[in-house]
């Protein structure tokens, strides 16, 4: 029988991918569930394409536009962010892909657990903001949880048949993006345009400026500590320029995993979306003859703050994960929207960090009330500048 897909945030870079994957597996794959926070017209254009049982659109005022366009296709059409909950725990549903960019996951993710869906997750800030309880939930309802980010699903593989207690260590790999060989002066001037130039991956916006900040590598080191237990001293970045070793794996008898391809996060989907099996593909193939030299650097933790900002959220713990996640989300659309400059960026985060009340054991609850703490605090300090 065919899988059945819900796509959470369709429209999206990782969404338009995996629903690339569903063409070219029509015989495994049917879509289910489509859902787009604001992009009407795409969500509608998907919808016909893909005949889903059901979509959903996040703001009201797009809620009639689809009722229109789709009424001639027998499509439910639901609106808002319950809605979007809601919808993950259909009967109909085999596995939830979770694509939505964001803290906005957060709530969708916890809601796919209890339902008891496999979930393939693309949304590393769930776990970035509520990773010990999204973790223990997980373990409560049985459900799996397979990483769509290239890094992590790196290392999902690498760790296929070994001993978990058998890692020794970690080896994040990060392209270093636009501005690895920019130096912290020339930082000062850089534009949007500049920042949204990555060198290997095509994504969204926000996880592009991540990129070019490094903050996407910190929200994977935290990431990477919930998703296979480890300890903040086991994670450790490394800049791999050519972005061809998506992460490895150091065991403690010293051998080391690499798991390796071309730059294209349809190979993570398909993993997720086919797990365990692998299926074939007509995806470009990498050649060793086109890449005669992999290299490798150490991070440079003073130009990229962020990155060491994360490292520090970490090991602190309690609700600054969650702190500092909220502080870089408003700081990078800040940023993209031509209100503070690229290395504001950290600097509105550590400012955050210093200023929101810390909590050692967070409830469920807290964590939404330290992401609206810090997003006042990110918001005010950029007014005060």
């Amino acid at each position: 029988m065919k899988k059945r897909i819900a796509i959470l945030g369709s429209t999206g870079s990782i969404g338009k991918q995996a629903l690339e994957v569903v063409d070219q597996h029509p015989e495994q794959f049917t879509v289910e569930v489509l859902t787009a926070n604001n992009k009407a017209d795409l969500l509608i254009e998907q919808a016909i394409k893909y005949k889903p049982n059901a979509v959903v659109i996040g703001h009201d005022c797009l809620y009639d536009k689809l009722m229109d366009a789709l009424d001639p296709y027998d499509i439910k059409v639901y609106v808002g962010e319950e809605a979007i909950e809601q919808v993950v725990e259909m009967d109909s549903i085999d596995m939830v892909l979770m694509a939505l960019v964001g803290f906005a996951g957060l709530k969708p993710t916890v809601a796919a657990i209890k339902a008891k869906k496999p979930i393939a997750l693309a949304n590393k800030e769930c776990l970035v903001v509520a990773g010990e309880h999204i973790s223990k939930l997980v373990i409560e309802n049985r459900v799996e949880l397979i990483p769509v980010d290239s890094e992590h699903s790196a290392i999902f593989q690498c760790l296929t048949g070994e001993n978990p207690e058998h890692i020794e260590k970690v080896i994040l790999t990060a392209s270093g993006g636009p501005f690895r060989n920019t130096s912290l002066e020339e930082l000062n001037s850089v534009s949007v345009a500049d920042a949204l130039n990555h060198p290997n991956w095509d994504m969204g916006n926000k996880i592009t400026i991540d990129s070019a900040t490094l903050m996407n590598k910190g929200l994977e080191v935290i990431e990477a500590k919930w998703l296979f237990g480890l300890e903040p001293e086991q994670i450790e970045v490394v800049i791999h320029p050519q972005s061809i070793i998506h992460s490895m794996v150091q065991f403690r008898d010293g051998s080391i995993k690499a798991q390796m391809g071309l730059p294209d996060m349809r190979l993570p989907i398909v993993y997720a979306l086919g797990y365990p099996e692998r299926m074939k593909n007509d995806f470009p193939r990498f050649n060793f003859n086109d890449y005669r030299q992999l290299t490798f650097e150490a991070p440079d933790f003073k130009k990229f703050r962020n990155l060491a900002l994360a490292f520090e959220a970490l090991k602190t713990g309690g609700n600054m994960p969650c702190a500092l996640n909220a502080a870089n989300e408003i700081a990078v659309q800040l940023f993209l929207n031509g209100k503070t400059g690229f290395l504001n960026i950290p600097e509105i985060i550590e400012a955050t960090m210093q200023k929101v009340g810390f909590i050692q054991n967070p409830s469920f609850e807290d964590y939404f009330e330290t992401d609206r703490e810090a997003r006042r605090i990110a918001i005010d300090w950029v007014q005060k500048k």
